[in-house]
């Protein structure tokens, strides 16, 4: 037995060898609790025996945040058949039972790293799930401090402060998330709330849940603005309730048909 496998069976909980006999429960199952990352690897593979050791210093990093299974592909063709792999070193994560990432190939520490840090969520990342439900705006603030590109943190904190009027520190918080649309409407709204707030009926029905009142406000704000720039942010306000219901919910359906018949 090589001193690779020995140190992987004295880590035991961390990194694991696995066979089609306890697959189903050491990966399918444990990742149902935390992120587990397959490596389909094979004693003769040189590309195999490189990533190894940057994949076992990362889940050791780890521990208790994410687990490693190895499965020689030799002894158990069967899971390389089920799960696709064509060439080895093959890498999968699995979250919840399923495989959400993947890489094939012998990539560099560096980039092995990047792969973990996907899978196992930062402080800000936990500050920011258990701030979002109660509101802990402390919680909030200290995530964007911790990651200010912590979008979701961005718009419960932009909710928070356009709830109490505070428009102009709201529109700081919000600003600069580039293709997140419910950002970009919560600094639309904003903006609007800090030009004469003659939009704020429709922004209160949005915080109590009415969105079929928030929308049908905004479709005929919209339809009466004379001010390009103006339309434009109503637009981008409504756009971001969509997104907030759904692509598929009815009233966003309804009103972005509406929205583009209008434009």
């Amino acid at each position: 037995m090589s001193a690779a496998r020995k140190g992987r069976n004295i880590l035991g909980d961390v990194i694991l060898d696995v066979t089609e006999a306890d697959f189903q429960a050491r990966v399918v199952d444990r990742s149902r609790q935390v992120p587990v990352v397959v490596d389909f690897w094979a004693e003769w593979c040189g590309p195999c025996r490189q990533l190894g050791p940057a994949l076992e210093r990362a889940a050791t990093a780890r521990e208790g945040k994410v687990d490693l299974a190895k499965v020689d592909v030799d002894g158990n063709q069967g899971l390389a058949r089920t799960y696709r792999v064509q060439g080895i070193p093959a890498v999968k994560a699995f979250r919840d039972g399923e495989v959400t990432s993947e890489f094939t190939g012998a990539v560099g520490p560096a980039e092995v790293e990047r792969f973990f840090d996907a899978l196992v969520p930062t402080e800000a990342d936990e500050l920011t799930s258990r701030a979002v439900g109660d509101g802990d705006e402390a919680s909030l603030r200290r995530a964007l401090e911790l990651d200010p590109r912590q979008a979701e943190a961005a718009r419960a904190l932009a909710r928070i402060l356009l709830t109490r009027g505070e428009a102009g520190e709201a529109l700081t918080v919000a600003e600069g998330f580039p293709g997140d649309f419910l950002a970009a409407g919560l600094a639309a709204r904003a903006r609007l709330s800090m030009n004469g707030g003659e939009h704020d009926p429709a922004f209160s029905a949005w915080d109590r849940g009415d969105h079929e009142a928030a929308l049908e406000d905004l479709q005929q704000a919209f339809a009466a603005a004379d001010d390009s720039d103006v339309r434009d942010l109503i637009r981008q306000a409504m756009v971001g309730i969509f997104t907030e219901l759904g692509a598929g919910h009815p009233l966003a359906r309804e009103h972005r048909r509406r929205l583009s018949l209008a434009l």
